[in-house]
């Protein structure tokens, strides 16, 4: 059985510094505007009772992930249990924008663009760079059930001075990859309470990806077809010209006329 990963944050620890942001950027050697973490300040209440906090925009990693579903050509996929992405295969088509519930990811030069969870840093046994950098180490990473029990462990720790402290992905979406110790309810940081697959991905995934399968498959046969009756058409083509080039240069002399004598022989009568 292959181990399931996933992230936490802690956002009682995250003191908003920004070094995830920078450091996946870096790490990652992304262009110029393109980011696959977003770190904001959420102030609410009213002077002199403020309540600050910070919410992190970044992918999910659902288990049941809705972009991955609508995905034409493969580029996103799951493995061990993180939403990874294969670039090279994006036709920036776009439906994986409109079906992530919480907008992560974007069509940025021609590909889509999301965390994919430094795979290959990741294989090798290393931390990714979020993971890595963290100062206050609110960004946490490793196997799910052990990172899940410790998130639960935190939101119950903070739950005297936060009585709203809980764990946010636990079960949404079958579960997330992405887990965060939520010091309030999640509207506050602007998550859904209960994430749902959006209907248009149903509707692709029961109408319009089995009938593009559909159209896909009358299209290669039709232009199998085609290309068998081309190939034939050149074959006759080609064996008509072949019996031409053979056929004898000229024919043969008329009967009743003589046979052309050479030079330097005789003729008998």
């Amino acid at each position: 059985m292959s181990t399931r990963y996933a992230f936490s944050i802690d956002l009682d620890r995250c003191i908003g510094c920004q070094a995830c942001v920078v450091a996946c950027h870096a790490g990652n050697e992304l262009g110029a505007g393109e980011a696959y973490i977003a770190v904001r300040d959420i102030v609410r209440g009213q002077s002199p009772d403020f309540w600050g906090s910070f919410a992190h925009q970044r992918c999910f990693h659902c288990a049941e992930a809705p972009c991955v579903g609508v995905c034409p050509t493969g580029t996103l996929s799951k493995w061990n249990g993180l939403t990874v992405v294969a670039t090279e295969k994006c036709s920036a088509c776009g439906y994986c924008t409109d079906a992530c519930p919480f907008h992560v990811p974007h069509i940025y030069n021609n590909h889509v663009s999301k965390c994919r969870a430094c795979l290959e840093a990741v294989q090798d046994g290393q931390l990714p760079w979020c993971a890595e950098t963290c100062p206050s180490q609110a960004i946490r990473f490793g196997e799910r059930e052990a990172i899940l029990a410790e998130a639960k462990g935190r939101a119950a720790a903070l739950q005297s001075r936060y009585p709203k402290a809980q764990v946010y992905g636990e079960t949404q979406l079958g579960g997330l990859g992405l887990l965060m110790v939520l010091l309030d309810e999640p509207a506050a940081y602007g998550l859904p309470e209960n994430p749902v697959i959006p209907a248009a991905q149903t509707v692709w995934q029961t109408a319009v990806q089995p009938a593009s399968a559909g159209l896909s498959a009358l299209a290669a046969g039709v232009m199998g077809l085609m290309f068998l009756f081309a190939r034939r058409q050149h074959a006759r083509e080609k064996a008509a010209l072949h019996g031409a080039e053979t056929a004898p240069a000229a024919e043969a002399a008329p009967a009743g006329e003589p046979e052309a004598v050479q030079p330097g022989e005789a003729h008998h009568d």
